[in-house]
């Protein structure tokens, strides 16, 4: 049996180091500018998108980044590459997560949420208070609490690696459960509003000797360079 991981005070006990971890959702891509699910279907940057991942480049600038992971779906992968370049981020410093992907959204994947309502109504109305555990063959809050578990352990060993912060590129469902993850929650609500190139700090001061880690949240969907002409997230 897998041994469950809390992602708490005290699974930061051991970072020798203070660290901020600076979890980040890809910029827009031409489905979210149509409203459209995505899921774990590929779907590129538009140019507003990379736009967005200029301004996220700028905000981390000084920031002390020195690892950046990403979800493999090609919209995070490209937003990691724009933040890279611009931090100066080499190829060993710059890396692939599976545990970062975006939530399988089953049967709702590929369409608008217009589409979605008159095509499954009754879900469509359920995912209004139930979120995905409304929608039967999307992936369960189970399996999305263990992955976020996964991808924290993954964050906090490139932290202690390379002595300094660490950020993520991820998505607007699975960036839910990364700060879901530290709270203990296990179900989807409430909800966060993730906007694209979102910026979610948490910082992290060990104390020694073993002892709990000090843990603030220091950002919640920071939105570098403000909100206009913004698509609003699912969230």
């Amino acid at each position: 049996m897998e041994t469950e991981i809390r992602i708490d005070q005290a699974f930061f006990s051991d970072l020798e180091r203070p660290a901020s971890f600076y979890i980040l959702r890809h910029g827009e891509t031409v489905a979210n500018a149509e409203s459209r699910i995505q899921g774990r279907s590929e779907y590129p940057l538009n140019e507003n998108g990379r736009a967005q991942a200029a301004d996220l480049a700028r905000h981390l600038e000084g920031a002390g980044v020195r690892r950046l992971l990403y979800s493999p779906l090609s919209r995070a992968r490209e937003t990691a590459a724009i933040v890279a370049a611009a931090l100066g981020l080499d190829g060993s410093e710059l890396a692939a997560e599976p545990a970062l992907v975006e939530l399988d959204t089953g049967r709702f994947s590929g369409l608008t949420l217009t589409e979605i309502r008159e095509r499954f109504p009754a879900e469509h109305e359920a995912f209004g208070y139930r979120s995905w555990e409304a929608v039967p063959d999307a992936e369960r809050a189970e399996e999305l609490y263990r992955r976020a578990s996964l991808a924290w352990s993954r964050l906090k060993a490139e932290a202690k690696a390379s002595g300094g912060n660490v950020a993520a590129v991820s998505h607007g469902g699975m960036i839910q459960w990364l700060v879901r993850a530290t709270f203990g929650c296990r179900s989807w609500m409430p909800l966060l509003s993730t906007g694209n190139c979102g910026v979610f700090e948490l910082f992290v001061d060990p104390v020694g000797g073993g002892r709990p880690a000090y843990l603030q949240w220091k950002e919640l969907n920071r939105l570098p360079g403000g909100t206009a002409g913004r698509t609003p997230p699912v969230f």
